[in-house]
């Protein structure tokens, strides 16, 4: 990641945070030097969601960071109450910073008859009034379409390039877990100078059990398995059993969003896997965690790219050569 720019902020970036992820929020104004804005995101008795901005936003640059993650409804609703709050404020921008960008994995209508609900918030986080939004490691690429807005698309990749660079793995190939993430797959791989390979799950015929073909060199070499999001655990502990099947000394697993929901701390527990090593654009809690789960932080990155929208610098540059 490139070195944060010397300048100093104007006293015109205002940082608001709701209650979805406090932590990552003071990090980011630590990093940025920059104190959140007072503001009450509470309920009122019967539930309804509360907003009060208890500090002047007229004419800011505001950036108001909430990540959509579980519940999923409650932080969506309380995003969108706030950029109206902000927009009624007279706030000169606001940009909605939502480093996990939840309803994304219904971004197509694959069967008859079901709702597309990324484009959904899409609509609703605009109508809202945002002007522009950054997030990271979206499910679908295609999401940045579904704005009317400018959105600003950031990878995790660099935090989790440095983390295994350090920890200096030998042999290491990266594996997709299916073949629908063969590109994110690739940028890593080339990233980290490491092999590839690819977990290709299909079932032979409609009676029998799907079976896991590993495409790829895996045998005696460290498998970096990699995905945008974790939810029940069920898919890349599969795939973890089937690389150790097919004779790989270790598997690791970086996943952007750990969403860990149902059963997926039991299935890690008992998963081949190494290390599962994730980011905090979602809050791990207490119940949740886990020995092999390390969590590194994503504050940094975000901090620096809220530094470059303020000052209408590129954002592209900061993953320079990491597609293609």
């Amino acid at each position: 990641m490139a070195s944060p720019s010397p300048r100093r902020l104007s006293a015109e970036l205002a940082l608001v945070a709701g209650n979805a992820n406090p932590a990552l929020a003071r990090e980011i104004g630590r990093a940025l030097k920059v104190p959140l804005s007072d503001s009450l995101v509470g309920r009122f008795s019967e539930g309804e969601i509360r907003v009060k901005m208890n500090e002047n936003v007229r004419g800011k640059d505001v950036f108001v960071i909430q990540p959509t993650c579980p519940p999923v409804n409650d932080n969506l609703m309380e995003l969108l109450i706030m950029i109206d709050a902000l927009k009624r404020a007279s706030a000169r921008r606001i940009t909605a910073v939502v480093p996990y960008y939840g309803y994304a994995r219904q971004d197509r209508k694959d069967q008859p008859r079901v709702p597309i609900t990324a484009k959904l918030v899409a609509n609703l986080i605009t109508t809202a009034g945002a002007d522009r939004v950054l997030t990271m490691d979206l499910h679908a690429g295609q999401i940045q379409g579904f704005f009317d807005i400018p959105l600003d698309h950031l990878y995790a990749i660099t935090v989790f390039e440095q983390y295994f660079r350090l920890k200096r793995v030998k042999g290491l190939v990266v594996v997709s877990p299916d073949v629908g993430g063969i590109k994110m797959a690739r940028g890593y791989a080339k990233r980290l100078r490491a092999g590839l390979a690819i977990v290709d799950k299909r079932r032979d015929s409609p009676e029998d059990t799907e079976v896991m073909h590993i495409l790829g060199e895996v045998q005696g070499r460290s498998c970096l398995l990699v995905d945008d999001l974790i939810a029940t655990g069920s898919s890349l502990v599969e795939a973890a059993a089937a690389l150790k099947r097919a004779g790989a000394a270790d598997v690791y697993a970086c996943v952007t969003h750990p969403i860990l929901s149902g059963p997926a701390r039991e299935r890690i527990a008992s998963s081949p896997l190494k290390e599962l090593v994730v980011t905090n654009t979602i809050p791990l809690t207490k119940a949740r965690a886990h020995p092999r789960i390390k969590v590194l932080s994503v504050a940094a990155l975000l901090a620096e790219a809220i530094r470059r929208i303020h000052y209408e610098q590129s954002i592209s540059s900061l993953f320079d050569g990491l597609t293609g």
